[in-house]
C-alpha cells in the first residue's frame, strides 16, 4: 500500500508508486550461484550486479519461487489523453522500470512507447498532441532531464546535468514552464520553452530557494503564476509578466497559507485548493489582484487534487476522507456536486479531463492493481481502461484495512490502518509488521498491497500502517504538531501509543512486532529501535536519516533550506545541539535487536552515508545489522530486479524474527 505524498517513493511534483519479475532476477548475478550453494547448501537466489549484500545470508531460492506470483503484479498510472485519436497514454512495467504505452480504447492492447534503461515520465501536449514531452533521471540521482519521445528514441531539450523539474503546460499546448539550477546547482529558476524548439529555451525568473514552480500561464500566455514552496503548510503564490519579469505577489506572503494545483479558466479565472481560513484545504476561486480565496466546495476533509475541463464548465476534484480517496464532479454554473460512489475505497490521481470532457484518472484498492480509469460527467458512467495483471492471484482474497485510533500522550487522537490475515485461515493471534511512511509530510492511505498481501495471505503476518502527527490529511494544525527539533520527538510518542493500541488487540501477537520505514519513516524507524525496542522484535530501515545535523549537512544542497522548515536549522547552535541529542545514532548503544538497513547508493535525499555510520556503529557496539546497498539507485528502489531481490531478503528478514523460520 504506497503512501501518499513526500515520501522516499515520491516527489511532491510527481507522484510515484512502485511494483516487480524474478526471471530478471534469476538471470543476473554479482556472486555465483555455486558460490552461495557452498555456503549455505541450500540453493540460493543470485544477486543483483547492482547490489551489495552485508553480512546477511542468501536468499533461498525455494522462497523467491513461493513469492513469484506476488512479484509479478503490476500497476498502469494514467499519463494523459491524446487529443487527435482519444488514446490514453499511461505508464506500466513490462521489463525492469516503468516505460509509456499508447491504449488505443478501453481494455485494448498496451502498446510500448519508450524503451530506456530508466523509469520515464511524460505526457501529450494539451490541444495540440503532436508530441510526448518526458522526464527522466539516472540510476536515481533526480537530476531529470527533460526530453521529446518520438519513434522510441529522446531528444534532450535540457543541459543534461543540472535538475530540471517539468512544471505546467499552457493551456494550448504551445509552451511548458520548467524549473532548473543549472546556474548554481542550488536554486530553481525558472524557464519556458516551446518544446518543439529547445533554442527558445528563456529564463523567466532567477529564484532563491529550491521550491519554486511556474505552475500555470494565463490564457494569452503573457502571464505566468508562480508557486514558491517553502513548506507544506506555506506555499507563496505570485503573478509574473513574461515580457518584463515582473514578480508580483498574490495576497500577503508573510501570510502563512497552502496552496494545491493551480488550474486557470479560459476567462482567466485562478481555481485553487486552499487552506485559507480553515483547517482542511478547500476548492475555490482566488483573486490574483487581492489574494482573497473564495471556497466553492463545503467538505469536511482535504480536497486533494482536481481538474478543470477545457471550456470552464466542470471541475472534478478529489477528497480525502480518512485516508480514502472520494471522486467528485461539480457543475460550476449551478454549484451542483455529483457524487461518484460506484468506486469501492481506494486512492485516486491524476485527474484529468479529455479536451472533450471525458475525465481520466488513476485508481487502486486493496483489491485492485492500479488502473486507469474514465468517467462521463454527464452519464457518470465509469469505464476501465486497463486491468493489471496480479501474478495470476486472484485479488478479491485481499484483506480490507480498518482504521486503529488511540489517544497519544497529550491527548491527541492518532490513526492507522490495520491490515490483518484471514483468521479462518491463520488461526490465534498473528505476528506484525508496522510500516510507517515517509515525509513526514505524507500520509498512508487505503490502496493496492500488491507484494505486500504476501505477508497477509501466505504468512499470516499483519501489517499496520500508522498515521502520527505530522502526517497529511488531517488538518494544517494536525501536520504542523512535530514542527522542527523540540516537537520532533512527539510523532515517536504517538507511534508508541498505536503500538500498544494494536498490540493489545485480540488477534495480534504482541510479542512478535516488528516496525519498517523508509526516509523520515526510516528516522522513526531507527528511533524506535532505540526508544521502542521493549516493544519491538526487529526493524527494517530504508533511505533512512540517523543523525540530522549530518542529513542536513550532506542532504541536496537545493533541497536544504526546505528541510531545515521541518526538522530545524542545524546552523543555529541551539537547534544543532538538540537535533544532535534526538538522533538515533547519538544513541546508537541502545540499540539492541536485529536490523535490517537498505540504501541506495545513489540518494540525493538521504545519502548512503546516512546509513553507513549507522550501521558501523551498531557492528562496532557487538549487534546485528544486515546491508543492503543498490548502486544505481537512489531515495527507493525502482528497478524491478532490485526491487525483487530486497523484497525477498526482506521476506527472509522478517520470518527469522517474527515466524522464527
Amino acid at each position: 500500500m504506497p503512501p501518499r505524498g513526500a515520501n522516499f517513493h515520491e516527489e511532491r511534483n510527481r507522484p510515484m508508486r512502485h511494483a516487480r519479475l524474478i526471471a530478471a532476477l534469476l538471470a543476473t548475478s554479482g556472486l555465483p550461484a555455486a558460490a552461495q550453494d557452498a555456503v549455505t547448501d541450500t540453493p540460493a537466489v543470485p544477486i543483483p550486479a547492482a547490489i551489495t549484500a552485508e553480512e546477511m545470508p542468501p536468499v533461498p531460492l525455494a522462497l523467491a519461487e513461493s513469492a513469484r506470483p506476488y512479484l509479478e503484479a503490476r500497476g498502469a498510472s494514467f499519463a494523459g489523453w491524446d487529443p487527435n485519436t482519444r488514446a490514453v497514454l499511461i505508464g506500466t512495467r513490462f521489463a525492469n522500470v516503468t516505460q509509456l504505452h499508447r491504449v488505443a480504447e478501453p481494455m485494448g492492447a498496451r502498446t510500448q512507447i519508450s524503451f530506456e534503461a530508466e523509469p520515464v515520465y511524460g505526457s501529450y501536449a494539451p490541444e495540440k498532441g503532436d508530441i510526448i514531452l518526458v522526464s527522466k533521471d539516472r540510476g536515481g540521482d533526480e537530476y531529470y532531464q527533460l526530453h521529446t519521445l518520438k519513434d522510441g528514441r529522446l531528444a534532450l531539450l535540457t543541459d543534461g546535468k543540472s535538475r530540471n523539474q517539468m512544471n505546467a503546460w499552457s493551456n494550448d499546448g504551445e509552451l511548458i514552464g520548467f524549473s532548473s539550477t543549472r546556474r548554481n546547482s542550488v536554486d530553481a529558476d525558472l524557464y519556458v520553452m516551446n518544446p518543439r524548439d529547445p533554442a527558445s529555451t528563456r529564463m523567466v525568473h532567477e529564484s532563491k530557494g529550491g521550491g519554486w514552480a511556474l505552475v500555470g500561464f494565463s490564457p494569452d500566455k503573457q502571464t505566468a503564476y508562480v508557486a514558491d514552496y517553502l513548506s507544506v503548510q506555506n506555499i507563496d503564490l505570485f503573478t509574473l509578466d513574461l515580457a518584463s519579469g515582473m514578480m508580483t505577489p498574490i495576497g500577503d506572503p508573510a501570510t502563512e497559507i497552502a496552496y494545491g494545483g493551480l488550474k486557470v479558466a479560459p476567462d482567466g479565472t485562478l481555481w485553487v485548493t486552499s487552506d485559507f481560513g480553515a483547517d482542511f484545504q478547500q476548492l475555490g476561486r482566488l483573486d490574483p489582484i487581492s489574494g482573497v480565496f473564495s471556497a466553492v466546495s463545503r467538505e469536511t476533509w482535504d480536497v486533494d487534487s482536481f481538474d478543470l475541463s477545457a471550456d470552464g464548465k466542470t471541475i472534478a476534484y478529489v477528497v480525502n476522507e480518512a485516508g480514502t480517496d472520494r471522486l467528485r464532479v461539480l457543475d460550476i454554473a449551478s454549484g451542483k456536486v455529483t457524487k461518484v460512489d460506484a468506486l469501492p475505497a481506494g486512492q485516486i490521481s491524476r485527474v484529468s479531463f479529455a479536451p472533450w470532457g471525458e475525465i481520466g484518472f488513476s485508481f487502486s484498492s486493496a483489491r485492485s492493481a492500479a488502473d486507469v480509469w474514465s468517467l462521463d460527467p454527464k452519464t457518470m458512467a465509469l469505464t476501465r481502461w486497463t486491468q493489471s495483471e496480479t501474478g495470476g492471484l486472484d485479488p478479491a482474497v485481499n484483506v480490507e484495512p480498518r482504521i486503529v485510533t488511540t489517544i497519544s500522550f497529550d491527548g491527541l487522537e492518532v490513526s492507522g490502518l490495520l491490515y490483518l490475515p484471514d483468521p479462518a485461515k491463520f488461526a490465534g493471534p498473528r505476528p506484525l509488521i508496522v510500516s510507517v511512511h515517509g515525509g513526514p509530510e505524507g500520509q498512508s492511505t487505503a490502496g493496492f498491497m500488491g507484494r505486500n498481501n504476501y505477508y497477509l495471505n501466505e504468512l499470516g503476518i499483519g501489517i499496520f500502517y500508522p498515521n502520527v502527527r505530522g502526517s497529511t490529511g488531517y488538518g494544517k494544525t494536525f501536520v504542523s504538531l512535530d514542527n522542527g527539533p523540540f516537537k520532533r520527538e512527539d510523532s515517536v510518542k504517538d507511534m508508541a501509543a498505536l503500538i500498544d493500541a494494536v498490540r493489545a488487540d485480540p488477534a495480534v501477537d504482541a510479542d512478535k512486532v516488528g516496525l519498517t520505514g523508509g526516509s523520515y519513516g526510516g528516522y522513526m524507524c531507527y528511533a524506535a529501535a532505540v526508544q521502542l525496542k521493549d516493544k519491538l522484535t526487529a526493524t527494517q530501515c530504508t533511505v533512512a536519516i540517523s543523525n540530522f545535523v549530518s542529513f542536513l549537512e550532506n542532504t541536496n544542497p537545493y533541497r536544504q533550506d526546505l528541510r531545515r522548515v521541518e526538522y530545524g536549522d542545524e546552523r543555529d547552535p541551539v537547534q544543532r545541539a538538540k537535533l544532535t541529542e534526538i538522533s538515533p545514532l547519538t544513541r546508537v548503544n541502545e540499540i539492541e535487536k536485529p536490523m535490517f538497513v537498505i540504501t541506495g547508493a545513489n540518494d540525493p535525499r538521504v545519502p548512503k552515508s546516512e546509513a553507513d555510520q549507522m550501521v558501523a556503529a551498531i557492528r562496532a557496539n557487538g549487534g546485528e545489522a544486515w546491508h543492503m546497498i543498490a548502486a544505481d539507485e537512489g531515495h527507493g528502489f525502482r528497478k524491478k530486479d532490485n526491487s525483487d531481490y530486497a523484497f525477498l531478503a526482506q521476506l527472509m528478514f522478517w520470518q527469522e524474527h517474527l515466524l522464527g523460520e
